[in-house]
């Protein structure tokens, strides 16, 4: 965390080198949280936060984690900014393939990437949208439990609930698809070859 620090000192100080190295630190996090929120445009949404962020640091007063802390905030309100617009809005593009300059990984890479985070989503949808929002903070963006209270603004008793019966809840579910394999209740009849 002593580099968090440090380089949060400075970006404070105006050295832009630090706060690309922020990005690169924290961005992955940041975008895991809003995609798990189900954001479409988490990357974009991202930048925004960044952005909010690069815009304020000159003004924010604390240290690595306060700063974690604070763009996890920044994220956890874009993100419900992007929820509402995505609710309004029905997103149509032309595609124009002469346009279409985009490089894109194989076919397996793809289908791989999109069936983990399906998968991913769709177990975090098992649980309550308070639980996950929570499992997501703590699991994904890696925060305090008193962040995520700070965040998301719940008492810590009712953060560490939430996790508890969220953490609880994914292990059933499971639990449910890992059956043990039966074990015989008699004798077992040992298999000989016959001649």
């Amino acid at each position: 965390m002593d580099d968090l620090d440090g380089l949060v000192d400075a970006a404070r100080a105006g050295g832009d080198w630090a706060f690309a190295r922020l990005w690169q630190e924290l961005s992955p996090a940041v975008a895991g949280y809003l995609r798990a929120r189900g954001v479409a445009e988490a990357d974009d949404v991202t930048s925004e936060v960044f952005l909010a962020a690069f815009q304020g640091i000159t003004t924010f007063d604390g240290n690595g984690a306060r700063f974690r802390s604070w763009l996890f905030t920044i994220a956890h309100h874009r993100g419900v900014d992007s929820l509402r617009r995505q609710t309004r809005l029905v997103r149509e593009v032309e595609y124009a393939e002469d346009d279409d300059q985009r490089t894109v990984s194989s076919a397996e890479d793809t289908a791989m990437i999109n069936v983990r985070a399906a998968e991913t989503r769709a177990l975090l949808s098992r649980l309550t949208p308070e639980q996950r929002e929570v499992v997501v903070l703590r699991f994904v963006a890696d925060l305090s439990l008193e962040e995520v209270a700070e965040i998301t603004g719940r008492r810590l008793g009712a953060v560490k609930q939430l996790q508890r019966r969220g953490i609880a809840g994914l292990r059933r579910h499971l639990d449910g698809l890992i059956s043990p394999m039966p074990v015989p209740s008699g004798p077992v009849d040992s298999i000989t070859e016959s001649r």
